[in-house]
């Protein structure tokens, strides 16, 4: 099953259309179920996510780096020095470099100004803590019909986002 969201960042700014969030929600439940028969499958093999850390990223870190891994990814988990504070200029070489590198960025503990800037740079998707239980991709685990537990619903559906943007 192909699904894409033509390589969106998804951030807590820019909520997902209806048609997205079907989007997502189908391919978090194709997951699920894969997972259910124990038969996930490394649907991200060879993609390349870098994951920028502010200070404060610790536990939803280890969430996307783990999410990421059980589909294939390669994650690599660099603490950015970037701030409000950074040259326009800065956060533009450091997006695109990133850009060269890597996939998709994952931005956690950064400032969404920042991450808006970097996401029009990068040329790549830029998430905005995904993993966080307060983005709005967190709200559609409630409607995964498979009993699990909340933090498996959470992650099935962050596997469908990073699947459906990365495709």
């Amino acid at each position: 099953m192909v699904l894409n969201l033509n390589h969106r960042s998804l951030s807590s700014e820019s909520p997902m259309s209806a048609n997205e969030e079907s989007v997502v929600l189908a391919c978090a439940r194709s997951l699920q179920r894969a997972a259910s028969a124990g038969a996930v499958q490394p649907l991200l093999r060879g993609k390349r996510l870098v994951l920028l850390c502010g200070l404060d990223a610790g536990v939803r870190a280890a969430f996307f780096v783990q999410a990421a891994h059980e589909l294939g990814a390669h994650v690599s988990q660099v603490h950015s020095r970037l701030s409000s504070q950074s040259s326009a200029d800065e956060v533009r070489r450091t997006a695109r470099m990133l850009g060269r590198l890597y996939d998709a960025v994952e931005c956690e503990g950064l400032a969404s100004s920042l991450v808006r800037q970097m996401s029009r740079e990068a040329g790549i998707p830029v998430f905005d803590s995904l993993a966080s239980p307060m983005h709005p991709i967190a709200s559609l685990a409630e409607q995964l019909d498979e009993p699990s537990t909340p933090d498996a619903r959470h992650r099935f559906v962050l596997q469908a986002a990073l699947v459906s943007s990365l495709g």
